[in-house]
């Protein structure tokens, strides 16, 4: 009997005339065979393992009986080809002892970190950028016939689809788009590990790292905006007390007693505080009063 859980790699092959017992790929990931017989040999094998299963009861039930759990499916194979029907489980199956084989394909979904990878931006700067990834296997046949190592591969093809989805944008984009850039990745690797019955549900940009003379300069840029709009704001601020100031000396100048009313104000404030000189005020007419004599 072959090892459990053997990973036995297959080639996806087409069907062609004249060719007859290969297997057929269908879109829907059923594997068929071109003629409805395994030939002589092969129906000889499978007899003999069903006559050995029952000589061999009630002891052989143990080896023919299978469980896969919930999140588990399992693919047999007999006597190397795919058995019809797909992926089996959750729950009890039954394989046949000698002739058949079975793989376990976890359906739940997986992440992974992407590696800071180095890019090079439309606009010429080099910027380091990492994310993560999140995907599930769809179709446990297609998973375990069309490639050797679905895990490998779609790791391998984050990496390299981060570098050229990120190659056409700008610094600018990169930093402010991160949705968008996000959504981009997410179909590209869909669309390319559709033939691997992966499903990518969602990618995410962690974090973008960059040169240390360009942070500083940013620093700098971003610095000099502030203070130029903190000095707008100043200048504005002193525009409107000049405003306030002159319509409060067009009041004033109607009225001569609250100019007195004012002096007596601004007397009361000083001496609110602890001086020892007060200086007071000379009223204008007695001054006017002073230069006539």
């Amino acid at each position: 009997m072959n090892p459990e859980n053997e990973v036995v790699p297959m080639r996806e092959s087409k069907n062609r005339e004249g060719q007859s017992g290969s297997p057929g790929f269908e879109e829907d990931g059923d594997f068929q065979n071109e003629d409805s017989s395994a030939g002589m040999c092969g129906c000889l094998l499978v007899a003999m393992s069903v006559l050995l299963m029952l000589v061999t009861l009630p002891l052989s039930i143990w080896m023919c009986i299978k469980i896969v759990k919930e999140y588990e499916r399992a693919i047999i194979f007999r006597l190397g080809r795919i058995v019809k029907g797909g992926a089996k489980g959750p729950g009890l199956f039954f394989i046949l002892p000698c002739t058949d084989s079975f793989i376990n394909v976890d359906m739940r979904t997986i992440t992974f970190d992407i590696p800071p990878q180095e890019i090079l931006t439309k606009d010429s700067v080099t910027v380091s950028v990492d994310g993560v990834v999140y995907y599930r296997v769809q179709n446990a046949t297609l998973a375990v016939a069309n490639i050797t190592n679905a895990d490998a591969a779609t790791r391998l093809l984050a990496q390299t689809t981060l570098r050229n989805v990120l190659g056409t944008k700008n610094l600018s984009e990169i930093l402010s788009d991160r949705e968008e850039i996000a959504h981009s990745m997410q179909s590209s690797l869909d669309d390319a590990t559709d033939a691997w019955g992966i499903k990518v549900e969602r990618v995410e940009i962690k974090d973008v790292k960059l040169p240390l003379q360009l942070q500083r300069a940013m620093a700098a840029e971003a610095e000099a905006t502030r203070e130029a709009r903190a000095k707008v704001i100043a200048a504005e601020g002193e525009m409107n007390a000049s405003r306030a100031l002159k319509e409060a000396s067009l009041v004033i100048a109607e009225s001569p007693s609250a100019l007195q009313l004012r002096y007596l104000q601004t007397l009361n404030t000083i001496a609110a505080e602890k001086n020892s000189t007060i200086i007071f005020p000379l009223p204008l007419e007695m001054m006017q009063g002073l230069i006539k004599h």
